[in-house]
Parts: structure tokens; sequence; C-alpha cells
């Protein structure tokens, strides 16, 4: 009998699931269900409805797209010339900016275009991020072996800390550029940059030796809807990237369309690494994704999504207060940012949820300081606070989704105080 000895992978052991995959396959080992399907409460989830926001107003979303035998050809490189040129007519109309197609190019998705921007970084470039931030910034950028420093989130400074810090050189090598990621709102606390610190944080991207990789994913979810855009002042002599997607505010995660807005030289950079390493997106989600930006359509739109997540931000954030939890929320994007009373965690307080068929995110997930290699010794600050998503959540359900928040809140105290 012949032994058969496991071949080793020529693969990298170091690419864990992004954390929120690991909290949906947690999720699904306890209830025996995936998150999303029926009977399940998606506050983990970082998505938008997906049907029309009818109570103000928001528009029907497109049922079909018509299919041509030119669309059955490659795509562009740098994506498809009709969807470029109405990507450059809505920022320059609502931003007042004077970019050209030039200026941009489609991904297949936001995260693909950021994770394009740091793949071709140079070396001499250290990123700044905040200390909580989207989880798959740090996947990819250990994944790209970027240098990168965290800039401090605390309850001192409110989850916000000033744009200089992203900018502080004290210690840095004169050599050394310096490019903050930052979500914009803020995805997981919803605190966003506007008006004149917006504007504050773009001179600084474009001063010499800086940049920035600005994702705007929750670009609509602030009232009103902001992009750094408005505040750029020659793109085509910086290193300002800004990101945005059909994924948020045009309610279409699905059809995985994203963008960059950056300088003419460095589109180019990225347009001639999809030339052999993405391949262009897909012709009928480009061409699906024109019509989402129909003028008429994009302004009904824009209103709805500010009026109605603003709406359902207010209550549930009225709610969480009433229960006793801490709430941080700025005054964006689709989640709150929550804290538990001391004697309480969100990965304990999670376990319990999952019984009920929900889930929340546990802030440690959201943690830029934590260790890629789940180190068992990182004790993050972060153990009593977690992202509530109330982006896809009905509007018919609110009352049944506090009701299980607060009933599984209320008992995980008291087990807590009488094992005191």
């Amino acid at each position: 009998m012949v032994e058969s000895n496991q071949v080793e992978s020529f693969l990298s052991d170091n690419c864990p699931p992004m954390s929120i995959y690991e909290t949906l396959y947690a999720f699904r080992d306890s209830f025996g269900k995936f998150m999303g399907t029926e009977g399940t409460h998606p506050w983990s989830q970082g998505f938008p409805l997906t049907t029309p926001l009818e109570k103000f107003g928001g528009p029907e979303l497109p049922p079909s797209i018509d299919v041509t035998w030119e669309d059955r050809f490659y795509p562009k490189a740098w994506g498809h010339p009709l969807l470029r040129e109405t990507i450059t007519n809505y920022y320059n109309t609502y931003y007042n900016c004077n970019i050209t197609p030039e200026n941009v190019m489609i991904f297949a998705g936001g995260r693909q275009g950021i994770f394009s921007v740091l793949a071709f970084l140079k070396k001499n470039v250290q990123i700044r991020i905040g200390n909580v931030e989207w989880p798959a910034y740090l996947d990819i950028m250990v994944a790209n072996n970027i240098d990168y420093k965290v800039v401090p989130f605390t309850k001192e400074n409110n989850f916000h800390p000033p744009n200089s810090d992203y900018f502080d050189r004290s210690g840095l090598d004169k050599n050394v550029n310096i490019m903050p990621i930052i979500s914009n709102p803020s995805n997981p606390t919803g605190h966003t940059r506007a008006a004149e610190e917006l504007k504050e944080l773009i001179q600084m991207a474009e001063q010499s030796n800086n940049g920035i990789l600005l994702d705007e994913a929750y670009e609509m979810f602030h009232s009103p809807a902001v992009s750094g855009m408005e505040y750029v002042t020659d793109l085509e002599n910086s290193n300002v990237f800004i990101t945005g997607a059909c994924t948020k505010g045009l309610q279409c995660p699905g059809i995985r369309v994203g963008w960059v807005i950056a300088s003419k030289k460095n589109i180019e950079t990225m347009a001639n690494y999809s030339s052999f390493g993405m391949g262009g997106v897909s012709h009928p989600s480009q061409l699906y994704a024109v019509k989402l930006f129909e003028p008429e359509r994009i302004k009904k739109a824009r209103e709805a999504v500010e009026k109605h997540y603003d709406w359902q931000r207010k209550r549930y954030g009225e709610a969480f207060e009433k229960m006793g939890l801490k709430v941080y929320t700025g005054n964006g994007g689709f989640y709150h940012w929550l804290e538990l009373p001391e004697g309480l965690n969100s990965k304990d307080f999670n376990e319990r949820l999952f019984k009920r068929g929900a889930a929340i995110l546990c802030a440690s997930d959201c943690d830029m300081a934590r260790p890629h290699s789940k180190d068992p010794n990182y004790v993050t600050p972060y153990s009593r606070f977690f992202r509530f998503s109330f982006g896809p959540l009905l509007p018919e359900t609110f009352e049944s989704d506090i009701q299980i928040f607060s009933e599984v809140y209320e008992e995980y105290k008291l087990e807590v105080l009488k094992n005191k």
C-alpha cells in the first residue's frame, strides 16, 4: 500500500477571508442558514435596499437592457466610452468640476479600483489609515505589501481625527510621500468630511509629496451628497484618487460596476494593468449603469436616498439611545457606530444574536491595527463597539428589528449581572 503525502500548496497561507465573511460563516454555523435568507436579519451587511425608495419618491430601477452584437465583443480596458462620458457629466453637473472621460476608469466594483491603485503604489509612498475603517482595506494593503500607519480613532476625538493627523510628517524621511485612505462618509462610523473640512482635506492632498485615496461609496448617504471632486483644483498635477460605485447610492451592488477618477497619467497606468490583469468590465453591466445615471432618474435617486436613510438613521439611533447604548454615529452612511456598557463585548453579544437569526459586525473586525495573522494575543481597543447596518432594512421591519435587538441585549445584560 502506497501512502499518499499531502502536497504543499503553492499559494500563500496568509489569505483569510474579509472579516465580514467570517461573521457570515459563523452565523451560518450557528443558525443553520445563510444570512439574507428568509427569517434572518442582516444587520451586519453593507448593502442598500435594491427596491425603489417609494416613501420618498425614489425612481424605479431599470428592469432590463438591450444587448446588441457589439456588446458581446471584448470590453475596452478602461471602460465603455458611453459610461465614462456619463460619469464625467454626472460629476461635472453635481460637483462643479471639469473632468473629462480620460479622467475616469471603470472597474468591476469599487474595491477592484482600490486594489488596483494600491497594487501599483510606489514603495516610497506611506498609506495613512484611520484606526477604524472598512475591513477590506487591511486585507488589500497586506496583500499588496503596503507600508501603512494607523491614525488614532478614539472617543476623545469622536472617531473623527483632524485632517492634519493624516499628513503628519513627524519622524518621516523627506523622500517618503503620504497618501491617506479615507472612506467618506465613513464605513463604519458614518462621520463625514464636508464643506470647509473636505476642502481643507483636498488642499492638503494636492500639496507636494501628498495624495489621497478617497472612497466615496457612500457619497449620496449624506445631506447633501458629498464629493471631494468639488474641491480639486488641479487633478492632472496631483495624486488624488476618487472612487465611486453603483453599489450603494445607485442601489445595484450586483452589477459590479465602480470607477476611479484621477489624472490622465494615473488612469493610463491602471488601464495598462487592466489590459493584462482585468480585461475590462462586462458591457451589459456598464450599459445598465448608464441607465441608472439618466439625468431625471439620478436627480430623484439622490433626493430619495438622502431622505430615506436620514430618516432611518434618526429613528434607529433614537431607539438605541433609549436602550442605554452609546451612539457615536456621524451624519452619513447607513451604519450606526455603537458602544455596549462596561462588562459586555460585541463578540459575545453577536453569538447571542445569531440564535435569533441576526448579526452585527464586531468593531474588532474594523480595527486597522489588528494583526492580519489573527494573533490571539492581540487585544483590540474596540471590544465593546460594533457596527449596525440599517442599509438593507425595509421600513416596515423597524419594530421587529428593535424588539429582537432589545430582547437579546436585555438578556445579555442580565446574564452578565448574575455572573458578577
